[in-house]
């Protein structure tokens, strides 16, 4: 049995729908890119969930969708989503501009939701959705995945077992080449402050940002530099950072850390959109050895100590969110915690905010 399969059919009740029999019902919000793959599959295939209902502003393209996906439901209107009765809980996979604005509607509606991250355009608004799902009494879960990916979790593991001693820094060196989009001048909400609450360092650092507050416990005294070195949109392309772990304080799930003699780590990271090449490094150093692996790319994890070289190679599922859904149903059934909720994710935001505090230069 694949590691994928035990996630998934360890424990998880077949009926998450209390007192009906029956699976839970999900609707998407937005079934563009993100759903055809990565997400959208996983919510047919985890035991327990349905994918009942989808929702797109273009008419034709929900209907296609629901076609396509063997989708019972569609609509062009969110509200209708939400609101109809054969709808249980909500996947908000839409621009962070409209998060807020969904998910009040989802929590007054007495509903479940999961929404996509980063996510929300800053943590004032993280503040009113986080507020909003505990006054309704319902979880607000966020598509942080990678805390549910296996490549990751043996990342935790390594650090949990003391493998490279007690924790020193974190860097994570990323940059890539400017994409021919950008270059021609072509619309991309990703690129819009507005719409993205900053640019692609929003949109995809966030990724490693909450990864590294998982695996180290959370970040704080967060400083940075954002630049726009292009000139091809209005959000920043470059950006570099430092930061410390409060491991000694928090505790993080290391070696130690709940032991407040334990010293806080340091943290780094250079993020760059108009570089010659791409790269994805994550180097985790410690007393005692090293842990080496990508954010984004499949790459091999690498474990260095006195001792030899240990590669671990750990492939993503085909949906890449499979885990992570997974794990919402594993919550809702048996209350075991999902390892991203409304409230860690709100912190991602908030370490972002640190680090673009300032003035983006043009």
């Amino acid at each position: 049995m694949t590691m994928t399969n035990q996630i998934i059919s360890s424990n998880t009740e077949q009926h998450l729908r209390p007192g009906t029999g029956q699976p839970l019902r999900w609707g998407i919000i937005g079934c563009g890119a993100v759903t055809e793959v990565k997400s959208g599959p996983a919510y047919q295939q985890v035991p327990g969930f349905v994918l009942q209902a989808v929702m797109r502003r273009d008419a034709a393209k929900a209907e296609d969708y629901a076609r396509r996906h063997q989708v019972p439901l569609w609509f062009s209107d969110a509200d209708l989503l939400i609101n109809h009765p054969e709808v249980d809980a909500v996947y908000i996979a839409t621009p962070p501009d409209s998060h807020l604005f969904y998910a009040l509607k989802v929590a007054a509606a007495g509903k479940i939701c999961c929404v996509e991250k980063p996510m929300a355009l800053n943590s004032a608004e993280c503040k009113q959705m986080n507020a909003a799902f505990a006054k309704a009494g319902k979880p607000l879960f966020v598509a942080y995945y990678r805390r549910s990916l296996p490549r990751f979790l043996q990342v935790k593991d390594w650090l949990q077992q003391g493998a490279i001693g007690t924790v020193r820094h974190l860097h994570w060196s990323f940059s890539r080449p400017p994409n021919a989009a950008d270059v021609a001048g072509q619309a991309n909400w990703r690129t819009d402050p507005a719409k993205a609450g900053g640019g692609y360092f929003v949109d995809l650092a966030s990724h490693g940002l909450d990864l590294f507050a998982y695996l180290l416990g959370d970040i704080v005294d967060a400083k940075g530099i954002a630049l726009n070195q292009q000139g091809l949109y209005q959000a920043e392309d470059a950006v570099s950072a430092c930061w410390r772990f409060a491991i000694g304080a928090a505790g993080a799930g290391v070696e130690g850390a709940d032991d407040n003699a334990v010293p806080d780590a340091t943290g780094s990271g250079y993020w760059n959109f108009a570089a010659f090449e791409r790269r994805d490094q994550v180097e985790i150093i410690g007393s005692a050895g090293r842990i080496e692996f990508s954010v984004f790319a499949e790459a091999p994890l690498v474990l260095t100590t006195a001792t030899g070289r240990t590669e671990s190679f750990i492939d993503n599922p085909a949906h890449i969110q499979l885990h992570h859904v997974a794990n919402m149903a594993r919550q809702l059934s048996s209350g075991e915690p999902h390892p991203s909720s409304g409230e860690t994710a709100m912190h991602a935001t908030l370490v972002m905010e640190q680090i673009l505090q300032n003035a983006i230069a043009n």
